[in-house]
């Protein structure tokens, strides 16, 4: 009797499925496809859909589309797209939870062009929260090779923190640029063989890499070995490079917007800027690691590294340190005799409550921990960048993240006390 009332109260209690088949020829029962790109989107009711311009469109030449194979393969199609999904949205949400600590997102994907493009793999974990795969190397060497079957550990998706309890978008294809990719039998299995490599969130920062972002893929390396062969132009005609610039597209910037204000207080150093748009603490470490900052002896380094952390992924601030950090101890291990001026990073977002500006300033709150006061040194000229509210002026950062050349002259003079006695011959 008693073993037939376990029975029956067992049969109340909920159970975890061992697979969700979220696509497999069609979408999950209940189910959609939004086709989406970064100005329009689209459901995917029948076998083909393209994503409508609006009047006015701010990528006239985008174009998104998808289309339902007769095996019930899902292929995305994208052309001079900035962001083309084939997301898996509008059903009930699933709780993940219980998938985590074995469960795999399995799929077979197909790249059938992604000469000009990027990929990634994206899931939803919590409000206004989802997590991304990079795959653009790795895609691209799948180019024209068929199916292959893809296995991902689902913790590859997921944050200490997130909420898996109600996940809304349970999978989502990202294109970016120019590309065709199919996609078939996707489903979440709660104990699966992840045999397909992602980055650890928590090392992600410390460990080298090139840029993976497809509007960077035609001119990162190529870039690279130009700075190369500029160390080595002046190396080859006897000029010493006292002072050396290192970090992202704002550093980068130094050559564009502020290459009046560099013409002025650097040039005379025969100052080098090293920096690289969309660049992270991981791709500036790679850099490093493969030559930047050889064949030449610099009195000084200036490096500010880590707001596209913020921007790209939002990582933990202490995760974003380490990568700073890393950098530092690369520096120092190749320039020992450098003077290195560590930057808070700048302002970013309009308003001092930005999410991102004031995810920088956890980050900024970390930084000087990392400096002596001797070798290594800390400057943060954040208040020189804003108004005395701490709103930020278009004259200064048009977009709120990069300079204008009145701002690269503020830069430039915010650094000539710290810079001159070590400069000095």
């Amino acid at each position: 009797m008693m073993n037939r009332f376990l029975l029956a109260f067992a049969a109340l209690l909920p159970m975890t499925a061992q697979s969700l088949d979220l696509d497999v020829g069609r979408p999950a029962k209940g189910w959609q496809i939004a086709v989406t790109d970064f100005e329009g989107e689209a459901k995917l009711v029948g076998d083909r859909v393209t994503v409508p311009k609006p009047a006015n469109p701010r990528v006239p030449d985008s174009h998104v589309a998808a289309r339902r194979s007769a095996d019930g393969a899902l292929t995305l199609q994208f052309s001079n797209s900035w962001i083309a999904q084939a997301r898996w949205q509008d059903g009930p949400p699933l709780d993940l939870r219980p998938y985590l600590a074995e469960g795999t997102v399995e799929f077979d994907l197909n790249v059938l062009d992604l000469a000009h493009g990027g990929m990634k793999f994206k899931l939803g974990c919590g409000e206004g929260c989802e997590r991304k795969v990079p795959f653009l190397f790795a895609g691209r060497e799948l180019v024209g090779k068929g199916r292959h079957h893809l296995s991902f550990a689902l913790k590859c998706f997921w944050r200490e923190g997130d909420d898996f309890s109600a996940v809304s978008v349970p999978f989502a294809l990202e294109g970016t640029g120019s590309g065709e990719l199919q996609i078939a039998h996707l489903r979440i299995n709660k104990n699966g063989k992840a045999t397909t490599a992602c980055p650890d969130y928590r090392t992600q920062s410390v460990t080298p890499e090139r840029l993976q972002e497809s509007w960077a893929a035609d001119w990162w390396l190529p870039r690279h070995e130009q700075k190369l062969a500029e160390i080595k132009a002046h190396r080859e005609a006897g000029r010493r490079v006292d002072l050396v610039f290192l970090g992202d597209s704002i550093t980068q910037g130094w050559e564009n917007e502020g290459k009046t204000a560099w013409a002025t207080h650097f040039a005379k150093h025969n100052a080098v800027a090293l920096g690289f748009g969309g660049d992270r603490t991981e791709n500036l470490l790679w850099r490093l690691q493969h030559g930047e900052l050889d064949g030449m002896a610099p009195k000084a380094i200036v490096m500010m590294i880590g707001t596209n952390n913020t921007g790209d992924r939002l990582e933990d601030p202490a995760f974003t340190v380490a990568g700073i950090q890393k950098n530092l101890d690369e520096i120092r291990k190749r320039q020992p005799q450098a003077k290195v001026l560590l930057l808070a990073l700048f302002p970013r977002g309009e308003k001092p409550d930005d999410l991102t500006r004031r995810h920088n300033d956890r980050i900024n709150a970390l930084l000087p921990a990392l400096a002596d006061g001797r070798r290594i040194v800390f400057l943060d000229i954040g208040r020189a960048l804003a108004n005395p509210d701490g709103t930020l002026s278009k004259d200064i950062l048009p977009d709120w993240l990069h300079l204008s050349p009145q701002g690269y002259e503020i830069w430039a003079r915010s650094l000539t006390a710290t810079l001159t006695p070590w400069l000095t011959p």
